[in-house]
């Protein structure tokens, strides 16, 4: 039995098939790395800004999208594909630019949706109008990353838990879903920090969610702490005990994009599991049902796993 609400499920009861995300690189930047808020960026973000670098290697979005449509279609040929953008702050710059963008991306063969990666403080009505209109399966990804505003200035982030709840409630108005995305282990808090932020995120109007375990990657803030000391990572049965807490919050009928965070090669620094997604959640599998816990059991769920957990016809629709 699947014991939390995954985006393949989700897309297997709304369409009936395999839904497919690939992440593109659209040469985005942002506004915490340009001057106008900061040259340093997040304390955890990489150069890439948590995404391939294709866009800096000269790779076009659609070289991107072809190479790894590719690869999926010898897979499954009746899969669907999302462009997921993932690169940096994708809304950021002037309005025509994201325009051009949509555009660009809704013109790649067999694109049956898009998802679009962002800042909360890089969002406003007309941009917002924009997405809105694009006739298509639409996720807007909103990193909020914790509802704590001593932590996002601790973290260099840039904006504050009011900015995020604003960006969040002008999405929902406009019939936008929003998935988003909170870090536990964030340097200076515990469990108790990751649940009261996952509270506050759950009383906003988001369809969707994200969780990260922080880790460590080469060349960065979060790394030299690490170096000297000041930070340490979540160790994995601390982040496994987190998400086992957080589930049994969380209704049932939210989507749950991913479970944990996805190093680039050679980024890492630490910690080691970081990279051992399947075992992770294999873990995460193991404790849940140790513990007789899933999504929903303290709120809307308290009987059992419900069925749309397995996706269409009843069959287990993957992590």
């Amino acid at each position: 039995m699947q014991r939390w609400h995954t985006l393949a499920a989700h897309y297997n009861n709304k369409y009936g098939c395999r839904v497919q995300k690939i992440p593109l690189d659209a040469g985005a930047c942002c506004p915490n790395r340009d001057g106008t808020l900061s040259h340093d960026g997040c304390i955890f973000c990489n150069a890439n800004g948590s995404g391939s670098g294709r866009a800096k290697r000269g790779h076009s979005l659609l070289q991107q999208w072809n190479a790894l449509r590719a690869v999926y279609l010898r897979d499954d040929p009746n899969t669907r594909f999302v462009a997921y953008l993932q690169s940096f702050s994708n809304t950021y710059g002037p309005q025509k630019r994201l325009q051009q963008l949509l555009q660009s991306v809704r013109s790649l063969p067999q694109c049956f949706g898009v998802a679009v990666g962002t800042r909360p403080d890089c969002l406003d009505a007309p941009k917002l109008d924009t997405l809105a209109a694009l006739d298509c399966d639409l996720w807007l990804e909103l990193g909020l990353q914790t509802a704590h505003n001593q932590t996002l200035s601790r973290i260099n982030r840039g904006h504050t838990a009011a900015q995020a709840e604003k960006a969040v409630c002008m999405a929902a108005e406009r019939g936008i879903a929003v998935c988003a995305h909170l870090m536990a282990g964030l340097p200076g808090e515990d469990e108790r920090h990751f649940l009261q932020s996952l509270d506050w995120a759950l009383a906003l109007p988001i369809q969707g969610l994200k969780l990260h375990n922080v880790f460590v990657p080469k060349g960065t803030a979060l790394a030299s702490l690490y170096a000297a000391g000041i930070y340490h990572p979540l160790w994995r049965d601390e982040y496994v005990d987190m998400l086992c807490a957080a589930l049994p919050r969380i209704p049932s009928s939210l989507v749950i994009h991913r479970l944990q965070s996805d190093p680039a090669p050679r980024e890492l620094v630490a910690p080691t599991w970081a990279t051992d997604k399947r075992g992770l959640l294999g873990d995460l599998r193991r404790a849940l049902v140790a513990r007789d816990l899933w999504q929903g059991k303290s709120c809307d769920s308290p009987e059992g796993c419900p069925a749309i957990f397995l996706g269409a016809g009843g069959v287990s629709a993957g992590f």
